[in-house]
């Protein structure tokens, strides 16, 4: 077996994707592969991120959907609470998922059901005084965990890496700009 080329620049080390691009290139030398050592990356990335927060979560009694709950009403500010449309936007989740997760964290007492003041028949979800500690406690050990999931980049390299996702997000339409009207 000839010995792959990873096409990598002397004294950089090479990753899985690497290997992967180079056996492509061996076997189909035509076509230009090079969009999967993006697109392979933030996939292997973004599954390295969830496993590490999911773990941080697990330690504080949270899966990662609940901490989005939990997560979204403080993020929100005082009151801390919404209804569970706002709450289903928001996470971008179906009706149903919102009232599993809420039912479960109203369960531990995280979260409560109260009456909508403006809407007779409405009900907002509401941070608990125990939730809201909850997440404040949770939030610093999750920004911890990615502060080391990202120890490899400098924080020029950090900003340079945001800038240019958010630019490829919203080139896929994920712009949440303001629309101009058109004329």
């Amino acid at each position: 077996m000839k010995k792959l080329d990873l096409g990598i620049l002397a004294g950089v080390k090479s990753d899985q994707v690497d290997r992967i691009l180079a056996q492509w290139r061996q076997v189909r030398a035509d076509v230009d592969v090079s969009p999967m050592g993006v697109v392979f990356r933030v996939k292997r990335l973004a599954r390295m991120f969830e496993r590490a927060t999911a773990k941080n979560f697990a330690g504080h009694g949270l899966d990662p959907g609940e901490f989005d709950v939990v997560g979204t009403l403080r993020r929100g500010g005082a009151p801390f609470r919404m209804s569970a449309g706002e709450l289903g936007r928001a996470l971008m989740i179906t009706s149903g998922s919102v009232t599993n997760r809420v039912d479960g964290l109203e369960a531990r007492e995280l979260i409560r059901r109260v009456d909508d003041p403006d809407d007779r028949r409405g009900v907002l979800i509401e941070l608990t005084p125990k939730g809201l500690r909850l997440v404040d406690a949770v939030l610093e050990n999750h920004v911890e965990t990615e502060r080391q999931l990202l120890e490899a980049l400098t924080l020029p390299q950090q900003t340079q890496l945001a800038d240019l996702l958010r630019r490829l997000l919203i080139g896929l339409g994920d712009d949440v700009s303001p629309r101009t009207p058109a004329k």
